[in-house]
């Protein structure tokens, strides 16, 4: 037998090391680079959010109220007309350094009902006989203004107030003898936000609207035409 000889196979050089991965960074920078120097799209401007609408009681009150108070009690300037200035809700509770828990049940059942976060209250000053140092926790109070305020008039007014058990109407010696007026709830269950099945603790809390009418007369009927059902009173209904 003759002896065949294989061809030899030239074989090709390696890439040094490294190589690929430095064409692929270059690859990559020049890209990154092309994609710098694109002209960018002209960004589009954000149409401006539509305010929310007026709350129902404030529109009740520049329609009906201004008018009916400046009627009845001889205003001719427009700025003599009361208005509610704000409105504090105000939950005591002395076990707040011990239930901490609690307190806070307490402080997320005040932001439910008012739409805002509630404020922790600390004691301003130490009391031996109650076994209270200065700066533990004893309660939470919310303070509403402009729309906020008006808004949980109204949900109060309208829905709450009537839930009241054996409601027979607000008292009406709780005025402060400057225009301001001030009750107590025995039970948050009234606010519809609550939800029954989540509550730990029944607790009650008190409510102040501060105004500027500087008197009880002209307070009380500020509250009364914007619809405060007043014991004795036929309360007026608000549009």
């Amino acid at each position: 037998m003759s002896d065949v000889t294989e061809p030899k196979v030239e074989k090709t050089p390696k890439a040094p090391k490294g190589a690929d991965k430095g064409h692929d960074k270059a690859a990559d920078k020049g890209a990154a680079e092309a994609k710098k120097d694109a002209p960018k799209a002209p960004k589009v401007p954000k149409a401006p959010a539509e305010p929310p609408p007026p709350a129902r009681l404030h529109l009740h009150y520049q329609s009906h109220v201004r008018s009916a108070l400046a009627k009845q009690f001889g205003l001719t300037n427009p700025n003599q007309v009361p208005r509610v200035v704000k409105v504090v809700l105000n939950v005591g509770f002395g076990e707040g350094a011990k239930q901490s828990k609690a307190l806070d049940a307490i402080v997320a059942e005040l932001g439910q009902i008012t739409g805002q976060k509630a404020v922790v209250t600390r004691a301003k000053k130490a009391i031996a006989n109650f076994n209270l140092r200065q700066g533990l926790p004893v309660g939470a109070s919310v303070t509403l203004r402009g729309a906020r305020m008006y808004e949980f008039l109204d949900r109060f007014i309208s829905v709450a107030v009537p839930r009241i058990r054996d409601f027979r109407g607000l008292p009406t010696k709780s005025f402060d003898g400057r225009g301001n007026y001030t009750f107590g709830i025995k039970e948050q269950m009234i606010f519809p936000e609550i939800e029954y099945d989540k509550v730990e603790r029944i607790h009650g809390m008190d409510i102040t609207i501060v105004t500027d009418a500087g008197a009880d007369d002209v307070a009380k009927a500020l509250l009364r035409e914007m619809g405060m059902p007043f014991s004795g009173e036929q309360p007026v209904l608000v549009a």
